[in-house]
């Protein structure tokens, strides 16, 4: 990015599952955990890059098995997205590890209760995912949760205007983009299983073709407004 992009712009990158899981995944879930070598690797690009902001999603143990000790290494920051409804659950966080994670300077947000698209929920659901979970999630920490990391990448216009009235003050995407820094929306581009330092700055640092940076902007448009 030009010097100027480097002030207005930040790439955010997201980690989900890292090295062996310890539990059963979900459909789908496996094409976004790598390896703890190609973690490591990543970070380490991600570090040469002008303007940057890591998170995690999803609550995993791996989080603080691997991913805290390779940030704190490096002195950097990530934001935590845990799973409220996986705490304490074989192969994800417990409640300690989300206080760890907390008591080293890290962000605590929340993805929501269990693991479901936020698009289109009744309003015990919306309760349970958007309210309940932050909850708990703050009664862990010890904090206030602000920020929140769309599940599955899904969302709306009804979604967003939920989340302004709960007062998030940062809501988390998958759109695959440069971010404005000071956003309420963030994309993120998030690591998925088979990429490596190389594959990862190729779609998030090297500037793409003009249709393909019209098409990632018209996708959020529609998801923005439909």
């Amino acid at each position: 990015m030009a010097d100027s992009d480097n002030t207005r712009h930040v790439i955010n990158v997201c980690f989900h599952g890292i090295g062996k899981p310890q539990r059963e995944l979900d459909p789908g879930e496996a094409r976004y955990w790598i390896s703890t070598d190609d973690f490591h690797r990543i970070l380490d690009e991600v570090m040469s890059w002008p303007s940057a902001r890591i998170s995690f999603d999803d609550g995993n143990a791996s989080d603080v098995e691997i991913g805290l000790p390779a940030l704190v290494e490096r002195g950097l920051h990530a934001d935590f997205f845990v799973l409220a409804g996986r705490l304490n659950a074989q192969g994800s966080l417990d409640e300690g590890a989300v206080r760890e994670l907390k008591g080293h300077g890290m962000g605590i947000g929340t993805h929501g209760m269990h693991h479901r698209s936020w698009r289109g929920m009744d309003a015990g659901t919306r309760q349970e995912e958007l309210v309940t979970a932050r909850h708990r999630l703050a009664a862990v920490s010890g904090g206030g949760v602000v920020a929140a990391a769309c599940p599955l990448g899904r969302y709306d216009r009804s979604l967003l205007s939920q989340l302004r009235r709960l007062g998030y003050q940062r809501v988390f995407t998958s759109d695959r983009r440069p971010a404005r820094r000071d956003a309420w929306l963030q994309p993120r581009f998030s690591v998925r299983c088979g990429d490596n330092a190389a594959t990862v700055r190729t779609a998030a640092v090297v500037v793409p073709p003009v249709t393909r940076r019209i098409r990632s902007a018209a996708v959020g448009f529609v998801k923005r407004w439909r």
